[in-house]
């Protein structure tokens, strides 16, 4: 047996997982040892730890995988080593997996000079599902190398929040110059520099975290990421596209760079195979699905495809079986297919053998770290997050450093690293030593036989315990490690086998995520999930809140960022132009940037990322929401001034032609969806949001509840605000919208004038000598515009005549003409016959024509001259009928093109409507004849639904609008066997979108019916009505 040299022995023994000198808590079956190995040539094996210490193995030839991998568990006390595996690049240069049945020689081709690395293989959806302490640090180590290499993708608040773990985890609590020394020294994401502020920042909050909880903390975060535990395979589909395939708990997903596009649950796939190349999925029957009864991936080679479908097979295995698979039984003469199948404990016999035994408490290094918690525990005492009832009485001798550096196994530790599978009485020297005699001795007389006494101990034994500082000489655990992040591991208590950091109890054998992949949910998996999550309908109306202020925040960038950037820099935008968009929108963004700062943070509280949220003290919403309106009302005078910055916008354009085109190729951009004046006036529809959800958590709330004054002074508040600023929000909504038409209109003058005002406007058939023709009408207070559309490439809408109102008569004209829904509309210059689409069509414009001809009798409204003098032959056209609308398929389609095509009409109330209902959140989205549903970030405004894949999105991936859809409940016979589902369908389009909850579902069926059902008067600016908040 090859023996290093006596410095490298000595300087890497303090490094390795493993020493006895630790900071933690590891288990150990009492009978746990090497297992004994087959006689013949030994090869020594080097393995490459988690925390990048090398370890040197001595082990048979002829001995199998397993042999090796529960020698390296054993090497490291590793009770939970089931979700861990060894891989190595063979000699094609890819990275398997040790085959734990075959023997090593078999593998390995020159095993000593073959270096294979101790990683995690399977990844659980809950690390609640990890009872070792030391189990839960190796997985923080390998969140931490995969964060390092780029494997693990996410958004940079979340890179920055793990950092922050990693590093409390590393140096303790936050010291400033060191914290930013340490991360000037070592890198944890590729891109690090740039978020350092943020790292620290976060790094401020963790205060008092000892590494365990640390850990906990950081795997809480990683867990929820879309990329977490994903290994990438490179394929292509039947069309040649790129793409990758993975496995995850869940079943097969497919990965289009790092986007999931598509996944098969484990409950749909029939079959797993591989041709050649060829990798098969084969699914199981479904009515409803559009795909084939076997799907196909090209990958690069027959290997590529052998090694993804073995990691696969071991997934589904453990993950899904409850105990492992037996062994075929080996055919006589011929053999087909691959003999290869799952070998070891599935994920629920080890929660299960972990939960019923009891091991010896022995300590592990964690080699980064430089915590020395000696203030709080003495030396080498205990840091699992979680004291049992009577484990924190520990001798005070065993925590001597002096005991242990003098110690037999501290001096064997020093002189060998090099473990031998042949000698077991390594693993009994180290065991027996005096330190570790008296920690497990002492353990295991503490521990209690019964679940009665565990629990009740655990909850009320020693209080002072857990609420009390301790002093340095104690060996008691301090306050902030009683937080129930963990477990002491060993027990069988079932308040003990593993906790959250608000101390929920997980499922004892799998999660809420598991449970979607169809295994069986028990009564006790129903109560965890009602623990989890928050139920409350006023949380989810704190949500909304939540949600739709990221987008708000968004939607202002694009003024104060965007627009600047692109228009307000030029030379030609006048400074009193600039000026006004600063002063008016950089105050309002620097306040709602806090504003949602305190949401977020609310929101995470009442969520249960923190212990507070046990006394109940945030579950509520309405302190926040009312100390901020009231820091909203100095800004009232900025809220005045969107009228302002429309009409100096409109100035500024009229003055310069370059401006204009300027601002038109702004509205080109994707990050403009929406007409760029509708984002001038969201500071005035946010209000009338904050108003609505208000009133929802006051209709909700008891008079009696704690958030109900609050929320009442709130809606007080914004109220009065709200009413202050209505008459100027219905003037501005529809000079705003008098702009959008000019855009869309080629050859009128002046559409824009004192008095002028928008009703409606739709498609109408208008007859005429060659029969029915589709016409686009606009209606306004004082006359009526048809026209068509151009044949040019804009979106733009040619006049062909202009209807006053002043001395105008209607009358229905269907059996006059023989034309379904036909009215004529009879002037003092000419008639027209026009017939709607349907009969709902032709009362709500009879209706809105008759009440403008009414407002058209007693009003002294702008004159009806719009259209130029000549429109066939206009050789000088106006700056109107010269403007070149936007591209087709580039920049926000306008409404009016959307109605041409769909054939539909809009009025104005019905618009200002839209843009007060604004809505975003998460959604899952499923085509028709699709298989699996796509999570996005959908916004409603306008009457559309923009896209996104997350709300840090700066632009919409895609766009749905709205006008002709309709929105219903899916049947029984369409087969969407989920809650919270609505079906939007316009003709063969059909799309199904899943919320997360009753009340989310309810307002997003609220939002889209404003959208798809319109209403049957017109709000004018001169109504009686008041304006319907």
């Amino acid at each position: 047996m090859a023996q290093p040299d006596p410095e490298p022995m000595s300087s890497g023994a303090g490094q390795r997982l493993g020493a006895p000198e630790t900071l933690g808590i590891s288990t150990l079956d009492p009978g746990h040892r090497p297992p004994a190995l087959p006689p013949g040539r030994h090869v020594t094996i080097r393995v490459r730890m988690l925390d990048d210490t090398e370890e040197l193995f001595d082990i048979s030839q002829k001995a199998s995988g397993k042999m090796l991998f529960d020698l390296v568990c054993s090497h490291m006390n590793l009770i939970e080593g089931d979700y861990f595996g060894l891989e190595f690049q063979n000699h094609q240069k890819m990275m398997v997996w040790l085959d734990h049945i075959k023997p090593i020689i078999k593998q390995l081709r020159r095993p000593k000079h073959t270096t294979l690395r101790f990683t995690v293989k399977f990844f659980p959806p809950d690390h609640a599902q990890l009872l070792e302490e030391l189990t839960r640090y190796l997985f923080a180590l390998q969140i931490k190398q995969d964060l390092s290499c780029g494997r693990l993708t996410c958004n940079d608040s979340s890179a920055a929040l793990m950092v922050s773990h990693i590093i409390q985890s590393e140096i303790g609590d936050f010291e400033e110059s060191q914290c930013r020394s340490h991360l000037l020294n070592n890198n944890y994401i590729p891109d690090q520099m740039p978020l350092i502020d943020k790292i620290m920042e976060f790094h401020s909050k963790n205060i008092g975290l000892t590494p365990a909880e640390s850990d906990y903390q950081l795997l809480e975060v990683a867990r929820r990421l879309e990329m977490y535990g994903i290994r990438l395979h490179p394929a292509k589909d039947r069309e040649g596209t790129r793409l990758s395939l993975a496995v995850a708990h869940t079943g097969v997903l497919v990965f289009q760079g790092h986007t999931r596009i598509n996944a098969f649950n484990w409950s749909k796939v029939r079959k797993l195979s591989f041709k050649r190349k060829r990798f098969l999925i084969k699914l199981r029957p479904d009515l409803n699905s559009s795909y084939q009864d076997t799907l196909e991936f090209l990958m690069a080679s027959r290997d590529c495809c052998k090694i993804f479908w073995k990691i696969c097979v071991e997934y589904h295995a453990f993950f899904r079986l409850f105990e492992e698979p037996k062994p075929k039984p080996k055919p006589v003469l011929f053999t087909r297919g691959s003999s290869f199948r799952f070998s070891g404990r599935t994920q629920k016999q080890v929660i299960d053998y972990v939960r019923e035994s009891e091991f010896k408490k022995i300590p592990f290094e964690r080699k980064h770290s430089r915590v020395q918690y000696s203030s709080r525990v003495q030396h080498n005492s205990r840091l699992s997050p979680l004291p049992s009832p009577r484990h924190h009485e520990v001798p005070t001798e065993s925590g001597v450093p002096g005991d242990r550096v003098d110690s037999p196994a501290r001096r064997h530790w020093k002189e060998s690293v090099l473990v031998s599978a042949e000698d077991p009485s390594v693993s009994r020297i180290t065991r027996a030593s005096p330190s570790h005699q008296r920690n497990g001795h002492d353990d295991r007389a503490g521990s209690v036989s019964r679940t009665e006494e565990r629990r009740g101990s655990t909850r009320q034994a020693h209080p002072e315990h857990l609420n009390t500082g301790v002093i340095s000489n104690s060996p008691h655990l301090s306050a902030s490690s009683g937080h129930s992040h963990a477990m002491v591991n060993g027990q069988k208590s079932l308040d003990l086998c593993s906790h959250s950091p608000d101390g929920r109890q997980p499922s004892p054998l799998t999660s809420p995520l598991l449970n979607d992949a169809c295994s069986v949910r028990t009564d006790d998996e129903d109560e965890v999930r009602r623990k989890r999550f928050p139920t409350d309908r006023a949380y989810f109306i704190a949500k909304e809140l939540l949600t739709t202020e990221r987008t708000y925040l968004k939607d202002l960038e694009v003024v104060t960022v965007s627009f600047q950037s692109a228009v307000g820099q030029d030379e030609v935008t006048p400074d009193s132009l600039k000026n006004t968009i600063l002063s008016t929108f950089e105050p309002l963004h620097k306040f709602h940037t806090g504003f949602l700062r305190e949401v977020e943070q609310r929101l995470a509280l009442w969520e249960g990322r923190s212990n507070a949220h046990i006394k109940g003290d945030y579950q509520r919403i309405g302190d926040v929401m009312l100390k901020n309106l009231q820091g909203l009302k100095p800004l009232t005078t900025n809220l005045n001034k969107q009228s302002e910055v429309l009409l100096e916008l409109e100035k500024a354009c009229k003055a310069s032609r370059k401006l204009e085109g300027l601002c038109r190729d702004f509205e080109l951009q994707k990050v403009c969806y929406i007409p760029l004046n509708v984002f001038i006036l969201r500071p005035l529809h946010r209000l009338i949001h904050y108003k609505q959800i208000l009133e929802r958590l006051c209709k909700h709330y008891p008079a009696t509840h704690v958030d109900f004054r609050d929320c009442r002074a709130a809606l007080a508040d914004v109220s009065e605000v709200v009413e202050q600023l209505q008459g100027s929000l219905i003037k501005m909504e529809n000079f705003q919208k008098l702009l959008e038409l000019k855009k869309d209109l080629m050859g009128v003058d002046n559409l824009v004038a004192p008095g002028r005002e928008f009703i409606r406007l739709g498609c109408l058939s208008k007859l005429s000598g060659k029969g029915l023709q589709q016409r686009m009408f606009f209606l306004f207070n004082d006359v009526i515009l048809y026209t068509s559309r151009g044949m040019t490439p804009t979106n733009q809408f040619k006049v062909h005549g202009q209807l006053p109102l002043h001395g105008m008569t209607i009358r229905e004209s269907e059996d006059e003409w023989g034309v379904p829904h036909a009215f004529t509309l009879v002037g003092q210059r000419q008639s027209v016959v026009v017939a709607a689409s349907s009969l709902t069509e032709m009362e709500k414009w009879m209706e809105d024509i008759k009440m403008a001809i009414e407002m058209a009798k007693t009003s002294n409204g702008p004159s009806s001259d719009l259209l130029t003098t000549n429109l066939t032959d206009n050789k000088e056209p106006s700056p109107v009928s010269e403007n070149k609308g936007p591209p087709s398929g580039q920049g926000p389609v306008p409404l009016s093109v959307i109605c041409w095509y769909r054939v539909q009409s809009l009025s104005f109330s019905e618009s200002c409507r839209s843009l007060e209902n604004q809505l975003s959140g998460n959604l899952l989205r499923k085509f028709k004849n699709s298989n699996g549903w796509q999570k996005l970030w959908v916004v409603f405004t306008n009457f559309s639904l923009f896209f996104y894949k997350s709300h840090q999105d700066d632009y919409p991936l895609a766009s749905l609008p709205l006008l002709g859809y309709s929105v219903t409940i899916p049947s029984e016979s369409e087969n969407i066997h989920k809650d919270y589902v609505f079906k939007l369908h316009f003709k063969s389009h059909v799309y199904y979108f899943r919320s997360e909850s009753e009340y989310t579902f309810e307002r997003w069926m609220e939002v889209i019916r404003s959208a798809t059902v319109p209403s049957s008067r017109a709000r004018v600016l001169n109504s009686k009505e008041p304006h319907p908040h």
